[in-house]
């Protein structure tokens, strides 16, 4: 029996190994077959457990850089095989010149890229499936990409290499042209193409950045600026605008299908850089097609176009400012132009009557077919004016976007050639004057047609700078409407002068809404005057008094007062009497070229009611008590009135050279001339009862008119300035 020695210890021996020897050969053989299999297509034949244990097992021998080279090896074998089937065959032969079939060669290469691509992905792949144990350990040690990343870098290398890559590359950009030219493509060759560069990553970035783009940029600069030279020279500014337009809409769709979204700013720029920036004034100003002829014919969509392309570009808002200023100063110089000549119709006076037939109705109608705005120069200038605002203001709403940049340049063109007129601010307190008078043929205008008119004339005083100037014409005019009756409604007058405060503030308004304060007060004292003579002497004549505080309207007592007929003189001093009973302390002064009256006239066969202004009545008193042949010469009417020879001449004229001649002028003509002599028209007849014979209408001042009243503006304002120094 045998026993263990003493203190010693049991050997633990190794199990005895069963089966075959791992052979590294054997099994990279039977590995490497399978995988020539894959690239066959043939993987579904194959047995995944059983390849994976081969490659398991080199991993586990130590044999990871045998297996790593060997698959590598297969792999550029592959790609190889692959480029020489599907690729290099479809090289341009450079012997067809016609660029459908060009493009369709180019078309085959782009697919053939992709087949080869797709072929590698899939075979990748697999191989990565086969070899994860593998991409587990050994990449990381021995410092080598996995194998994906190998695959890549063997695409690289042997598909993305010359003369493949410049073939690929002339491929695309030609595909790019022929669809520039018009020609159709098949766009997902195209994509496919450029989708494989896009992911293939190199360190200088992806092979699209570092190959294809550079080339597809310089030769859209090439192809953009010979494209703008031919419509340069080829088109007008629509036409231009359109096909840039629609180069921009294609570049976008190009960018956005097939292209990398990365590349777009670039081709903006190249496109801004070659058909807008060189080009923004000289299309714009293209004679009979430029922005002015677009804005003349309505042409928004245009115009839209216009101001979308440019609004991108640096420069391409500034120019577009720059070129509506200069379509406003021009035109708005032409109507200045077309406004300073002689006023038409200067002595032409309102002779409207009041007829009651038909007839009589439809022949005022034809006449107010010829407006007002014809005979006045300044009516028609401010019409004109807000006719062009107009336009322009649609042309900002409807093309321009409502860009308040744009709206400045249109204000300041406005403002710089409105105040370029002299006459600005008293033709535009004409038109003013011209809407809100009521009773003249045409001018039968609801109230909302008058406010929508007076809103609009706003916009013309807003641009006017001397606003004082505006302020003494529009005092002048509206007192003559008050005083005369002849506003349209006194809704519409205050309405204005609530646009007015709205402007320029109380103390511009308050001296008119004195004005308006007196004609209440006027309407008030009448009503109680007549109520007074009741228990008086009752004057021969029916008097209506409007008092007027001085201070408020623009009116002074003349230098030498008119001789006021008896019968008014009576009628004066009666209310002056019920006046004075009232107030102490106050003076009237008696304005009497400001009133009208109505007075019945016996002619030889039937008796008329005129309506005349008070001058007009005292020359009228003066033949009262003459024969029916007797005359009386220009000076001896002048002597006997007093009354200031411009309104003597203005009332004489009413009288005997106008529609209705009261009194015959002996020479007959259309001009008062200091030689000329008056008799009383007995012969005078007419189908009407009563007949109104108004002067002269408001009309632009003469050049001496015009010096007086900035004279007196002048004064003002050396007040005005002196009161902020002393402030200051």
């Amino acid at each position: 029996m045998s026993t263990a020695r003493r203190g010693g210890r049991p050997k633990i021996k190794p199990p005895k190994k069963h089966g075959q020897e791992f052979s590294a050969e054997k099994t990279w053989e039977a590995l490497s077959r399978s995988i020539k299999e894959i690239h066959k297509h043939n993987a579904a034949t194959l047995s995944f457990e059983e390849n994976y244990r081969y490659a398991y097992n080199m991993v586990l021998h130590k044999q990871s850089e045998m297996l790593y080279n060997g698959v590598s090896g297969l792999v550029a074998k592959n790609l190889d095989d692959l480029a020489d089937e599907h690729i290099i065959p479809r090289f341009p032969t450079g012997s067809v010149n016609d660029q459908i079939q060009v493009s369709q060669s180019g078309e085959l290469l782009l697919k053939g890229l992709r087949e080869v691509w797709d072929d590698h992905v899939g075979n990748m792949t697999k191989l990565g499936q086969l070899l994860k144990y593998m991409d587990r350990t050994y990449p990381d040690q021995a410092h080598v990409p996995s194998t994906w990343g190998k695959g890549i870098e063997l695409f690289l290398s042997h598909i993305i290499k010359s003369p493949i890559k410049d073939h690929l590359v002339d491929a695309i950009l030609t595909q790019v042209h022929c669809e520039r030219d018009g020609y159709t493509i098949n766009r997902s060759a195209v994509k496919g193409c450029v989708d494989v560069f896009l992911w293939l990553e190199t360190d200088q970035g992806t092979i699209y950045k570092r190959e294809l783009e550079p080339r597809f940029l310089k030769e859209s600069e090439t192809f953009y600026k010979n494209e703008a030279s031919t419509l340069l020279n080829g088109c007008e500014c629509p036409e231009y605008l359109e096909r840039v337009e629609s180069r921009y809409q294609s570049e976008d769709s190009r960018i956005h299908h097939y292209l990398s979204p990365q590349t777009g700013p670039a081709v903006i720029q190249i496109l801004e850089s070659t058909l807008l920036t060189p080009n923004l004034a000289t299309v714009i100003s293209m004679p009979n097609s430029g922005l002015d002829t677009m804005i003349d014919t309505n042409k928004l969509s245009d115009l839209a176009r216009l101001y979308r392309l440019y609004l991108p570009v640096p420069t391409g808002r500034q120019c577009l400012k720059k070129a509506l200023r200069e379509s406003i100063l021009r035109r708005g110089k032409e109507l200045n132009e077309s406004s300073s000549g002689p006023s038409v119709g200067e002595g032409d006076a309102d002779d409207g009557p009041e007829e009651d037939s038909s007839k009589r109705k439809e022949k005022a109608k034809s006449k107010a077919r010829i407006p007002n705005m014809n005979a006045l120069p300044a009516i028609k200038w401010v019409q004109d004016v807000l006719d062009l605002k107009d336009m322009f203001d649609s042309v900002w709403k409807e093309a321009f976007q409502s860009d308040r940049e744009v709206e400045g340049a249109i204000n300041e063109a406005f403002e710089s050639f409105i105040n370029s007129h002299p006459k600005a601010p008293e033709y535009t307190s004409l038109f003013i004057d011209d809407n809100l008078k009521r009773g003249l043929k045409g001018k039968q205008k609801t109230d909302n047609e008058v406010d929508a008119i007076l809103d609009k004339t706003i916009t013309v005083f807003r641009y006017i700078s001397d606003k004082d100037v505006f302020e003494r014409y529009y005092k002048n005019h509206l007192a003559k409407r008050l005083l005369h009756g002849r506003s349209v409604s006194d809704d519409a007058e205050r309405g204005m002068l609530s646009k007015l405060k709205l402007e320029s503030g109380y103390q511009f308004t308050s001296k008119l809404e004195g004005m308006f304060n007196d004609m209440k007060v006027s309407a008030d004292a009448t009503d109680d005057y007549r109520n007074w003579v009741k228990d008086h002497r009752t004057p021969a004549v029916d008097l209506h008094v409007t008092v007027m505080t001085a201070t408020f309207w623009p009116y002074s007592g003349p230098a030498v007062a008119p001789v006021v007929p008896p019968v008014l003189a009576e009628a004066c001093k009666s209310f002056e009497a019920f006046y004075f009973s009232r107030h102490s302390g106050r003076r009237l002064t008696w304005l009497t070229s400001m009133g009208s009256a109505d007075v019945r006239a016996v002619f030889k066969s039937r008796s008329h009611d005129l309506n005349v202004s008070t001058h007009a009545i005292m020359i009228l008193l003066l033949f009262e008590k003459l024969g029916d042949e007797d005359f009386l010469t220009y000076s001896e009417i002048k002597e006997a009135t007093l009354i200031e020879e411009a309104d003597l001449k203005r009332n004489l004229q009413s009288l005997a050279c106008a529609k209705f001649k009261i009194l015959r002028k002996h020479p007959p003509g259309r001009d008062i001339n200091d030689d000329d002599s008056f008799s009383f028209n007995v012969d005078f007849s007419a189908p009407i009862q009563r007949i109104k014979i108004s002067t002269v209408l408001a009309k632009p001042e003469t050049n001496q008119e015009r010096k007086e009243t900035q004279d007196k503006i002048d004064e003002e304002r050396k007040h005005q300035i002196d009161v902020r120094l002393t402030l200051y």
